[in-house]
């Protein structure tokens, strides 16, 4: 029986990472074929092709250096026979960049290509590419000690054994997760057990508020976040030249199961240091940067640093389009400079959970100081034009990096972008008004754009002005008319024809992998009239790690005001597995949860979590599970009835390209 709707379920998977390597370019159909570059596309693209930074080949040599070996067949299958990993996905990013993909993202994506175990330094080794992030070992006299163990158990358990055919043949000792996004953390059980971690015979460490970060993420804004991470992560792009060519980060996230196994250790401080079986690993706390519960790490016996997401081969986001909670770029640069402080000087290895190691100190310095000057650049520059009065699309469209940070690969905007993170970081400070009169009550989409079609005489003279955009290569504006063209009239087919191939033309032209891919996922669905099916799975792993609490927090959120009415109900809760009690009530068509608390008089309904959601959640019978012994009831079943039908589970579909 499951606890919530599959559609939700899918959602909260994806919402942390994204796409599971097996759906990548396994949907497509005439209706939604993508088309060619056009010649003011190509022109951009040439264009973008001279502006690239010199290219010294360093990053080519450091992603192959140390190669031991790679899997010995083209893909990693799960235990269903299904792929987990498709190695060869990304074998024709090869060569010149074809003319409908950026040069500089088509570069990124053939420097990712490099798969398989390295060796780093002695007694360190990474598997990389066999999902979107990286898996470090650390060999000591007894075992291993693994970071950031994948987001699949399939993918981990190959990395696993590749690393023990060619390497050491010896147990884990410790897990540990730098940060709280499912691409590290959720494969542990290829490694480890969840009952040798219960035991005490691994050792699963994280940052501080880990758990509760992994919670918080995904749990009340997980719909809306999957369905956005469709587009960023391009979830339904055939692979190719003319759709998905990675994400930036990584060329693909794998598919298979997930486990979720508790730490037993949080670091809680910057310094503080843990040895495990003669190996010391000393940490330094970066909250708020990439994570909001996030660590770097010091292996000083190799003199290497594990800069977790703080500093990898791209600019990352400050926040994240798929949706997350704005980052702090201030905090940031300063974690940067603090780690230059306490390690730079003796560093020789930098690794990271994703992209590739860089090796010898100057290049390491020198990689880091600008990581740290980009974030500190656009924070500062960002506050200063805020200051001055900018709004956020003007601050976007002047900000640029200093000459010397814009040739360095390392900073290019395959994943963030300066346009984005700068919004971002007035966001941060400043939120969603942008000080204009104007724009503090605007109309709503739809309404705002049939008034905006009227204004230019209608749909036929709106055509006119968007194929004169679209002819003069001004996509950016061809698909802000057209948009407006949709939302007025959802069967407009020439808006809808031509707001696509703006898309389209926009995602060819685009550096970052994730605005790419948003584009292209936005012309997709407009050719195909509909979103592409979701795909269904089982009860996720995260929903046994999450609290009864937080579950009510989003049964909340699901009330309809219109059908509350002036209902008013009181009950009690009782989580029998986790000897947790809760009082509820609705009135107003607000919902309040209070833990620890019975309302006198009240019924009360007991039971395990799972059965508790399914009942709440109206997907079990509540007199069914009391008959059949499952839940116990004392007193009127009525307003647990009730609730069930005053709520609307979100879905997975909901429109984005139109109304």
């Amino acid at each position: 029986m499951p606890i919530l709707s599959r559609a939700f379920v899918a959602a909260a998977m994806i919402c942390l990472v994204g796409t599971p390597a097996s759906l990548v370019g396994q949907t497509t159909d005439p209706i939604s074929a993508p088309r060619g570059a056009t010649a003011a596309t190509k022109a951009v693209l040439d264009q973008a092709a001279r502006e690239m930074p010199p290219e010294t080949e360093q990053d080519f040599e450091f992603a192959r250096r140390g190669f031991i070996a790679t899997w010995p067949e083209p893909v990693i299958m799960q235990d269903n026979g299904q792929p987990a990993f498709d190695l060869a996905g990304n074998d024709f990013i090869e060569g010149a960049a074809p003319g409908t993909v950026h040069p500089s993202l088509w570069r990124q994506g053939r420097v990712l290509r490099a798969e398989g175990l390295f060796r780093l330094a002695p007694g360190l080794y990474q598997v990389r590419n066999f999902d979107n992030s990286n898996v470090t070992f650390i060999e000591t006299p007894n075992g291993w000690i693994v970071i950031d163990p994948l987001t699949f158990t399939e993918v981990a358990r190959a990395a696993f054994d590749l690393l023990k055919q060619h390497v050491a043949d010896k147990p884990v000792l410790a897990v540990i997760y730098t940060h709280s996004h499912t691409d590290h953390f959720a494969g542990a059980a290829g490694m480890v057990s969840v009952e040798d971690a219960a035991a005490g015979t691994v050792q699963i460490i994280a940052p501080q508020g880990f758990v509760d970060e992994v919670v918080s993420e995904w749990i009340l804004a997980g719909t809306a976040m999957g369905r956005r991470a469709f587009y960023q992560f391009g979830y339904f792009l055939p692979r190719g030249p003319q759709g998905h060519v990675g994400m930036g980060m990584g060329t693909a996230i794998a598919a298979g199961a997930q486990t979720f196994i508790t730490p037993t250790l949080e670091i809680e401080r910057t310094d503080q240091s843990v040895t495990i079986d003669g190996v010391e690993l000393v940490f330094q706390m970066v909250p708020e940067t990439e994570a909001p519960s996030e660590f770097n790490i010091w292996i000083p016996h190799v003199m290497a640093l594990l800069n977790s997401e703080t500093a990898t081969g791209t600019l990352h986001n400050v926040q994240t389009l798929r949706g997350a909670k704005v980052r702090d770029a201030k905090a940031w640069a300063f974690y940067l400079t603090e780690g230059l402080r306490l390690w730079g000087d003796k560093v020789e290895v930098l690794l990271a959970s994703h992209h590739w190691p860089r090796y010898g100190n100057d290049v390491i310095r020198l990689h880091l100081s600008h990581q740290r000057d980009a974030y500190k650049f656009i924070h500062d520059q960002s506050v200063r034009r805020m200051n001055l009065g900018q709004t956020p699309d003007e601050i976007a469209e002047e900000l640029q990096l200093p000459p010397a940070l814009q040739d360095d690969w390392a900073l290019q905007g395959y994943y963030g972008t300066v346009k984005h993170n700068a919004k971002a970081v007035y966001d941060r400070y400043m939120g969603w008004y942008d000080g204009v009169p104007a724009n503090l009550d605007r109309h709503p989409p739809v309404e705002r754009a049939r008034r905006l079609v009227a204004a230019v005489g209608g749909a036929e003279a709106l055509h006119v002005q968007v194929r004169k955009a679209f002819d003069e290569g001004d996509y950016r504006w061809a698909a802000e008319l057209a948009h407006n063209g949709v939302f007025a009239d959802p069967a407009d087919k020439v808006s809808r024809s031509l707001l696509a191939d703006s898309y389209e033309q926009l995602g060819y032209q685009s550096e970052s992998a994730i605005w790419r891919n948003i584009y292209l996922t936005g012309a997709r669905e407009l050719r195909r009239a509909k979103a592409d099916a979701v795909a269904q799975t089982g009860p996720n792993y995260l929903m046994r790690a999450t609290p009864l609490e937080n579950f009510l927090d989003l049964l909340a959120t699901t009330v309809i005001p219109e059908k509350a009415g002036a209902n008013r109900l009181a009950f009690n809760l009782v989580d029998t597995g986790a000897g947790e009690h809760f009082a509820v009530t609705l009135e107003n068509a607000v919902m309040v949860i209070e833990k620890g608390h019975c309302i006198a008089g009240a019924p009360t309904l007991s039971g395990p979590k799972p059965l508790l959601l399914g009942i709440l959640f109206g997907q079990a019978p509540l007199d069914a599970m009391v008959a059949a012994g499952q839940a116990r009831l004392e007193g009127d079943a009525a307003p647990i009835k009730l609730l069930s039908t005053l709520i609307e589970m979100p879905r997975l579909d909901f429109n984005i390209v139109e109304p």
